[in-house]
This record gives C-alpha cells, sequence and structure tokens, in this order.
C-alpha cells in the first residue's frame, strides 16, 4: 500500500512540476518558446540562464543549456566557436565540424555542429569522454551581450532534435 502511496505522490508532484515549467523564457534581450517536448530543468549554474532536456531512449538525454553573461562578457563568436569544437577528443577536421552565419528577424546567428567524442566537464577540470555525441550550438549576437545555446547528446537525438532547436533559436 505505501508504494503505490508513495507512486501516486510521484505522478502528482511530476505534474505539479510539468504545470511550473514555463512555455517561454527570456535571455538578455531574446525571448524564446520552448519546444513542448523538452522538459524545463532547473539550472545548476549561475552562469546558466536556462537548461532544458530532451528525452531519449535508455535514459541517454540530451542537454540544452542557455548562457548570458551580459554586456561585453562571454568571449567573442569566434572564441567560443573554437572552445566549443575544441571539447571533442578528436580533431576539426574528423568532427565534421560546421559553422554557419545566418540571419534571422534582424539578428546574426552563429550554428555550430560538430559529432564525435565529447569531453563534458568544467573548462580547466576534469572531463568525461562522451562517444557518439553531437554538439548543436547558436550563438546569438547583441550589443546588450551575446546568448550563448549548446545542445549535447546522443548524436541521433540531437540529430532528431535539430529542427525544434533552430525554430527555438530562430524565434519561429
Amino acid at each position: 500500500m505505501r508504494a503505490v502511496c508513495f507512486i501516486v505522490w510521484l505522478a502528482i508532484v511530476a505534474s505539479a512540476a510539468a504545470a511550473e515549467a514555463p512555455k517561454s523564457f527570456k535571455v538578455g534581450e531574446f525571448s524564446f518558446a520552448r519546444p513542448a517536448a523538452w522538459d524545463w530543468v532547473e539550472v545548476t549554474s549561475p552562469m546558466r540562464k536556462a537548461q532544458l532536456k530532451v528525452a531519449g531512449k535508455e535514459g541517454k538525454n540530451a542537454d540544452v543549456i542557455v548562457f548570458y553573461f551580459g554586456e561585453g562578457s562571454g568571449g567573442g563568436t569566434k572564441a567560443n566557436v573554437d572552445r566549443w569544437l575544441g571539447q571533442f577528443e578528436e580533431g576539426r577536421d574528423k568532427i565534421n565540424a560546421k559553422v554557419e552565419e545566418q540571419k534571422a528577424n534582424n539578428r546574426t546567428i552563429t550554428y555550430v555542429q560538430a559529432e564525435g567524442t565529447y569531453k563534458s566537464g568544467m573548462p580547466g577540470g576534469p572531463t568525461t569522454p562522451q562517444p557518439n555525441t553531437m554538439l548543436l550550438g547558436a550563438i546569438l549576437e547583441s550589443a546588450q551581450g551575446n546568448v550563448f545555446i549548446r545542445m549535447t547528446g546522443p548524436a541521433d537525438l540531437v540529430k532528431g532534435a535539430r529542427d525544434d532547436f533552430k525554430k527555438m533559436v530562430e524565434g519561429k
């Protein structure tokens, strides 16, 4: 009986948490609509302004993290692209690295994509190699401070979530 009560309680808590998840959020000057299938996650660092989870198979999820450091902080576009691509064990020529700049809604967006063995962890600290991982990133340029959005996870899951990622980034 206790187990049944506990399961019912967990379902109620999960429903309440899902109901509280914002459908949209603002970071810097930009507003974003959270894709309906993505879960809102409480941020785990003051550097993170939003964090989402794309649920995958067998508990292998993709993380979407939005960073904003304010005007003049966080580094430029090229430095961040290089840092993201440098987080892979393999050389840049072996991770299918793609960098593309485009305009959407009067904003400049630089998309970054790479696939290989991603080394997760804090800069300068220990890393954990994650094979068959894809990084999909976007840098939204602004005079008020760039917004950096990075999705990492199993390559097939990130590829499947790419359209939702771009819609969120571009405000479609």
